[in-house]
């Protein structure tokens, strides 16, 4: 079949150990398939570093919710001392101490309205197109390493992940 594309097949490679994983990924990064998802059972620092992914601005994102949400609390205190003056004793209308307060629970507020929709929007959730491309055992005791290639090099990948030490499955 001339001039026919190469479809795309996604490879797993299943290990047991933490760090031959991490190991596996950084020796994948001098090949030319390319990491699709890394499944752990456990949240893994090994296999993060290992992949080399940049920070996320989540926390910046978790911030600016943060100080809008100070002072919207502070305005909001101040508009409604300012609209239904309550004089108590001669005290100033405006009273900035107890304020504070109304800027504090609305910082804890919208810091974490910012921070949930940070995770949503920046995460791609939810993400339903790659529920095929996983192994149920990567929620017990296995580390999954999905990777695409051509429909050629399906082979030499399998070959690689054998030789690594793991098990491999082809998802079409």
């Amino acid at each position: 079949m001339e001039g026919a594309m190469a479809t795309d097949i996604s490879v797993m490679g299943l290990f047991q150990d933490e760090q031959k994983t991490a190991s596996v990924i950084e020796a994948l990064s001098d090949q030319p398939w390319q990491i699709d998802r890394v499944h752990s059972p456990f949240p893994s620092h090994k296999i993060f570093d290992a992949l080399k992914l940049k920070k996320s601005p989540v926390g910046w994102i978790t911030l600016a919710g943060g100080i809008l949400g100070f002072f919207t609390g502070f305005s909001l205190a101040i508009y409604t001392a300012l609209e239904w003056k309550l004089i108590v004793w001669g005290k100033p209308i405006v009273a900035w101490i107890p304020f504070v307060i109304v800027g504090f629970e609305f910082t804890i507020l919208f810091s974490v309205f910012a921070n949930v929709l940070g995770l949503i929007v920046l995460g791609n959730l939810p993400d339903y197109k790659d529920l095929e491309k996983y192994d149920p055992r990567c929620s017990t005791d296995h580390f999954g390493i999905v990777t695409t290639c051509t429909e050629g090099e399906q082979d030499q990948v399998i070959e690689f992940f054998q030789n690594q030490g793991g098990e491999a499955r082809v998802f079409e």
